[in-house]
């Protein structure tokens, strides 16, 4: 079946003119990446050459995709924004609520049975407002959309920080916080900080054992977790060609894990070609005729250095495999390099699990490359020594591997096919060979790797690597092994080597699926019943935060200093606390317990002034809330690095924390606490953050004259007398300062419905 397709002869039927007046208006060649934003301000918007990284822009996105867990507090809000239907094609995607435990069978059939409330509650929302459903096991949201919906100059936001991997098929696609997808499908402009632009050119062509996951791993060494903030990755050059189109989503994908707003690659033939095979050739026929609004402009591709802000040379035909971590998807090791890394870092050589899956590596191509390695290993005689865990990407993906063979090469192997879903990727591991928490390694074809992300062991140490090396180094069952020069003792005591990965990009045959587990909305579903139970623990009514009091922030007490790394897994944990994801009272119990405190070097644990103990950082915030007083919460660089999970936006609002005072911000989740009705603020001078002491009242002073680009004033009373004062900047626009007034972004769209 073919989604969306009206939608999409609407777009492209104007596209060239669009493209056409935009160049002329603006007065200079384009990018890809400015051909599909600007054809997609809404009617009204000024048409002009906007600054990147500086003005704010409304888009006119052309659908919206939810994921199980982020859904549930969407559709909660959307519940509350006065629509009756969404105004652009939505989906919601079972994949984040099923635990990988046994395997897809088992873990499908208590899935199921522990999370029919909320299967329930999104399937009658879904009817409710005309939005589409894939029932549990159906896939992995972004694989689900690759193969469905992403087309090429469309644009969609996802509430889900890995929706960019829909760039691996032209599309500008963008993670995004609940609220922000509520505004689309309420009929909203949605609205962006127009983004910086780096350049990737891609030369050469991959061999051997590089594979597309290569070329991020690389680049996220390069640019850092940080390094892609506000920006759009956009790769060109002649390497792009040599790549399928699942590679190319794969190096999208991961792109969330440099900070970059999205990643985008050109249309090609092999754009062309995944599009055919996944059923779509009337895309093609459509796409291929709009070929040059789906590239950058000639001139751009002559002198890249005078239209993207940064450009990167990455030649594949020299690119290294890589593994990167632990704990940190930036932290790249070419494979040459890792077996000094692991030694002179002590990291635990003895490689106790693979894992193979996820949103970023679970295409057929890569379940037919690792299979190859598996296959080449078991007929030299070599056994696999690490535990194998095989989530396929999409039950199309599953159902034609099974067909091929490629899933029985893995089960010959020993290795256990978990369900069509997230699981391990996201913390829905039940693993519980590390109840001990022991000191152990495991190599995972993912994107994250933080601490405690996979199985929660903080001795768990987690790299990144692509499918075919989890499968080699599995086989191997350590992390200094390098395939692509060392040999392996077999059965029969012979040294042998791994021949190098094969497979093919798209299936031979086709690809096939008897049920794909799509559930179209009822064409008409007002009179739908969307029932909460007043005593579900799962789910709750969402209540509107109040509006701003007209007052400055005065000696609210410090909540928590966090040092180093502070994620959206270190602010609202995944795994265990899914459960609660539609419900805000109960999932708040999780806020911030991933936080080192800076003063004692221990999460969860905060002073309590009144008796002098430490306590659990939500305890001590509703301790506070129950006293009338809010909070401040204070924290280093890239804050809300990570998902794109509003929880760790809602769950502080709803805990009364006034503000959040940081170093600086990751993009989507400053945009969540705005979007929250919270105080996103960050030092002007760094070095302030030194000055924040334990028991520090805090001020914050100038919104009486909240405006922007103007700077607020933070007063630290110390408890000896002595106070300190100096400025904090913000990003706030008038549309944003609004919203914080309004006490939310929902709170103002609501009263704006209201009037109309």
């Amino acid at each position: 079946m073919i989604f969306d397709l009206e939608l999409i002869k609407r777009v492209y039927e104007t596209y060239q003119q669009k493209v056409n007046h935009i160049r002329h208006e603006i007065g200079r060649p384009l990018t890809l990446t400015e051909k599909i934003l600007y054809t997609h301000l809404p009617q009204g918007e000024v048409l002009k050459d906007y600054q990147r990284g500086v003005d704010y822009v409304n888009f006119a996105p052309d659908r919206v995709a939810m994921q199980d867990a982020t859904a549930q507090m969407a559709l909660l809000q959307l519940m509350n924004s006065g629509r009756d239907r969404v105004a652009v094609p939505s989906t919601v995607h079972c994949d984040h609520l099923i635990q990988a435990y046994k395997n897809a069978y088992d873990d499908l059939i208590i899935a199921q049975s522990h999370n029919q409330e909320v299967y329930q509650f999104l399937r009658d929302v879904s009817n409710k407002y005309g939005i589409g459903f894939w029932k549990p096991d159906a896939g992995i949201i972004h694989q689900v959309v690759l193969e469905n919906y992403a087309f090429p100059g469309g644009m969609m936001i996802g509430t889900d920080s890995h929706t960019p991997n829909a760039g691996g098929l032209s599309m500008i696609a963008i993670g995004v916080g609940g609220a922000d997808a509520v505004d689309v499908m309420a009929g909203m402009p949605w609205e962006l900080k127009m983004p910086r632009l780096i350049g990737v050119k891609l030369t050469g062509k991959l061999s051997g054992w590089a594979s597309p996951k290569d070329v991020i791993l690389k680049l996220a060494g390069l640019l850092t977790v940080k390094g892609g903030t506000n920006s759009i990755i956009e790769y060109f050059g002649e390497g792009t060609s040599s790549l399928s189109a699942t590679g190319k989503a794969t190096i999208c994908n991961m792109g969330a894990e440099v900070g970059a707003t999205t990643s985008i690659f050109p249309y090609d033939h092999k754009s062309a070609q995944y599009l055919a095979a996944t059923g779509r050739q009337a895309i093609v026929d459509l796409a291929s005729q709009l070929h040059d609004c789906f590239n950058a402009d000639p001139q751009v591709l002559n002198n890249p250095s005078q239209f993207y802000d940064q450009v990167i040379d990455i030649n594949l035909s020299e690119l290294e495999p890589h593994v990167n971590g632990p704990f940190t998807p930036d932290l790249a090791y070419p494979i040459s390099q890792l077996a000094q890394a692991v030694k002179a870092h002590n990291y635990p050589n003895n490689m106790e699990v693979g894992l193979i899956g996820s949103c970023t590596n679970s295409s057929y191509e890569d379940m037919s490359r690792a299979a190859s390695v598996i296959d080449s290993a078991m007929k030299l005689g070599l056994s696999v020594q690490a535990k194998l865990i095989i989530n396929p990407g999409s039950e199309q993906v599953k159902f034609t591997a099974q067909r091929d063979g490629i899933l029985t090469t893995f089960e010959q192997a020993g290795a256990v096919i978990m369900a069509n879903a997230c699981g391990p990727c996201i913390g829905q591991w039940r693993r519980d060979e590390v109840d001990d928490e022991h000191l152990n390694s495991i190599v995972t074809s993912f994107n994250r790797n933080f601490a405690k992300r996979n199985d929660g062991n903080p001795n768990t140490y987690s790299f990144v690597c692509s499918p075919e090396m989890v499968a080699a180094l599995s086989i191997a069952g350590s992390l200094t092994f390098n395939p692509l020069t060392d040999t392996l003792t077999n059965s029969q005591g012979e040294q042998v080597k791994l021949p190098e990965p094969t497979g093919d990009e798209l299936p031979k045959h086709g690809f096939a699926v008897e049920d794909a587990r799509y559930i179209a909305p009822m064409k008409d579903g007002r009179n739908v019943t969307v029932n909460i139970a007043p005593n579900s623990e799962r789910l709750q009514q969402l209540a509107p935060f109040s509006p701003w009091d007209g007052q400055d922030i005065v000696e609210q007490p410090l909540l928590i200093k966090a040092v180093g790394k502070c994620t959206t897994d270190h602010i609202s944990m995944a795994g265990k606390w899914l459960t609660y994801r539609g419900h805000l009272d109960n999932i708040a119990n999780n806020m911030l317990i991933g936080a080192v405190n800076a003063f004692n070097e221990k999460t969860n644990a905060v002073l309590d002034r009144q008796t002098q103990q430490y306590v659990e950082v939500p305890t001590l915030a509703r301790q506070y809330k129950a006293q009338g007083l809010g909070s401040v919460v204070v924290a280093e660089e890239n804050y809300g690095e990570g998902s794109s999970r509003e929880h760790a936006a809602m769950e502080p609002r709803f805990l009364n924390v006034k503000a959040i005072v940081v170093k600086s911000f990751a993009r989507i989740h400053e945009t969540n606490l705005k979007k929250q009705g919270m105080l996103a603020l960050t030092f002007v001078n760094k070095e302030d953050y030194d000055k924040v002491l334990e028991d520090d009242n805090i001020s914050i002073l100038g919104l009486t004259e909240f405006t922007p680009n103007q700077h607020l004033t933070l007063v630290l009373h110390h408890q000896d007398g002595n106070v300190e004062a100096f400025p904090v900047a913000h990003t706030y626009n008038e549309a944003q300062i609004a919203w914080f007034k309004a006490g939310s972004a929902l709170n103002k769209l609501k009263s704006e419905f209201n009037q109309s």
